[in-house]
């Protein structure tokens, strides 16, 4: 395995931590608990979709990072199905009002938590400072924006099929790259 395949898979397992701790807390404390995935991430250097989605435009190896990513929190998704009890049925009524927003109010959540998530690891980058990631997470979290390699935790905890979640997936991973990608645009000279 290439060391850019495992830096993606161990940002996936971080940020599936996240998400676990998120499952487990609940509420404003579960979002405060779930920056350490990203924290992790930034600190480590390893390699998250939405933390690359801003500056990346190799879209085939931005693919095989999210692909990596996702593995990652299927295994901590199967974790939590392992575990069974409260986190997994916290995990079905996250699932369930995803599910329930349709796919327009899916998008536009899933755009706030790329912009949110591309600007926290812009300032961090910037500044070395993890202050903006600390805020960022539970900010995005607490605004009900959608992340879509920690949802993979959520959908796989939840341990149920839905025909639904075919249009949702793929709504929230667009969605991320749509919002990781306005300050590019806006601000072509940071993307760095």
């Amino acid at each position: 395995m290439a060391l850019a395949d495992r830096q993606s898979l161990m940002a996936g397992l971080l940020i599936g931590l996240g998400a676990c701790g998120f499952l487990a807390l609940g509420g404003l404390p579960g979002a405060i608990i779930f920056a350490f995935g990203l924290v992790g991430v930034v600190l480590s250097g390893t390699l998250l979709y939405t933390g690359k989605a801003g500056v990346m435009t190799d879209i085939p190896a931005l693919v095989k990072i999210w692909l990596w990513n996702v593995v990652g929190c299927i295994l901590l998704g199967l974790l939590v199905v392992a575990i069974g009890g409260e986190m997994g049925e916290r995990a079905q009524t996250v699932v369930a009002g995803r599910l329930a927003q349709g796919p327009w109010r899916s998008l536009i959540r899933a755009i706030g938590c790329g912009l949110i998530i591309d600007i926290a690891v812009w300032l961090y980058r910037s500044t070395k400072s993890i202050v903006p990631v600390l805020f960022g997470v539970p900010l995005f979290i607490v605004c009900g924006f959608y992340h879509s390699i920690a949802d993979v935790v959520y959908l796989v905890a939840a341990w149920k099929w839905d025909s639904a979640i075919l249009w949702y997936y793929p709504i929230i991973v667009i969605g991320n790259y749509i919002g990781c990608n306005v300050r590019r645009v806006l601000l072509p000279e940071t993307n760095k």
